[in-house]
């Protein structure tokens, strides 16, 4: 069996699991009926995901407990509840357990067995959002510790989108000061942080020089960053520096792994953990694959014993790449669309 073929078996046992009344969760079996089609009968493959309805929307305000599979052993424990960025509107709320995060995490690590050991500086929100914890444990894999300096993405789209532009600048002067006191009393050798605190660092001389000086790797995430930014940031900046991306949602609870870069095109690629997390490229308009190559949005499916959130569309458009495994597809050349429902975004640092 191939792995597109075990990626199709586990999307079987996944509408089984979700759906049998014995090990699914109230959520989906009091939606079952009303999906229009029969997931367990009809769903049979990685494309039959592109089936189900984009039902994220309810997770605004659905009982924590309803997502919770029935099937689970109790030893199995949630984990935490972490909540999306709250750029479309009220957070959607998706549980996390132990058990999902460890296997995430080593998979994620077991794909960079070369960066070495050393303290982290995780420039990052936290509190309901995944990417606090994920920066604990990247601190963790690599043997050192985690200093924290944190964000509130949520206030600063508050401020843009009140057109308060110094107050939103005011608080990322306030997050690079803290940086740059960690910067210069500490070794730290990764720093976590989004594109656009990345780059307010890099215009700061000072926590540039820091940064020049002590950093092995940037790890960015949480926000996008244009094939150009990155180039000038890589090579004017900070060109003895590596820079690694990771781009994920709350929705899937996982980001990806950024794909070798071996001829040095500076292409940037990333691939899900297939087959627990799936991901599309589709003509917006009709939900359907885009041709290789070609620019569309991004869907999402979270696959596990844990959860099931199929078919979620993303704030975010890219180009549609074959995925190593043949299951789902990788993407490149990732950005936010412009608008939703026509709300403008807002991205903000976050």
């Amino acid at each position: 069996m191939n792995a597109r073929e075990q990626a199709d078996a586990h999307v079987r046992a996944m509408m089984r699991w979700h759906f049998d009344p014995a090990t699914g969760s109230r959520y989906w079996l009091q939606r079952r009926d009303r999906l229009g089609f029969d997931p367990v009968q009809d769903v049979r493959c990685v494309d039959d995901l592109l089936k189900f309805p984009n039902l994220v929307d309810d997770l605004r305000d659905v009982p924590v407990e309803d997502l919770i599979p029935r099937g689970l052993d109790a030893t199995e424990k949630v984990f935490a509840v972490y909540e999306s960025g709250g750029t479309t509107g009220a957070p959607k709320r998706f549980v996390m357990f132990e058990g999902w995060f460890d296997r995430y995490m080593e998979w994620e690590n077991s794909h960079y067995p070369d960066d070495g050991t050393g303290h982290t500086l995780a420039v990052a929100p936290s509190g309901p959002h995944m990417l606090g914890e994920y920066s604990r444990r990247i601190a963790q894999a690599r043997g050192g510790v985690r200093f924290s300096i944190d964000l509130d993405p949520r206030w600063v789209k508050r401020l843009v989108a009140a057109g308060d532009t110094a107050g939103a600048a005011a608080y990322v002067e306030h997050l690079v000061d803290q940086a740059e006191l960690v910067l210069r009393s500490q070794d730290i050798a990764f720093l976590i942080t989004t594109p656009p605190l990345l780059t307010r660092m890099a215009e700061r001389a000072a926590v540039r020089a820091l940064i020049q000086e002590k950093v092995r790797l940037v790890l960015w995430t949480g926000a996008h960053m244009d094939p150009d930014t990155l180039d000038y940031l890589s090579t004017e900046f900070f060109p003895k520096v590596r820079f690694r991306g990771s781009y994920g949602s709350t929705s899937v609870l996982s980001g990806t792994v950024q794909r070798p870069d071996p001829e040095g095109t500076g292409e940037t690629v990333f691939d899900s953990y297939a087959p627990y997390v799936l991901y599309r490229v589709v003509d917006p308009a009709t939900g359907t694959p885009v041709p290789y190559g070609s620019e569309g949005a991004v869907v999402m499916n979270y696959l596990t014993e844990y959860g099931l959130v199929p078919n979620s569309l993303e704030r975010d458009l890219a180009t549609r790449v074959p995925s190593p495994t043949g299951a789902g597809d990788s993407l490149r050349n990732i950005h936010p669309v412009a608008e939703v429902d026509g709300q403008k975004m807002i991205e903000g640092v976050y």
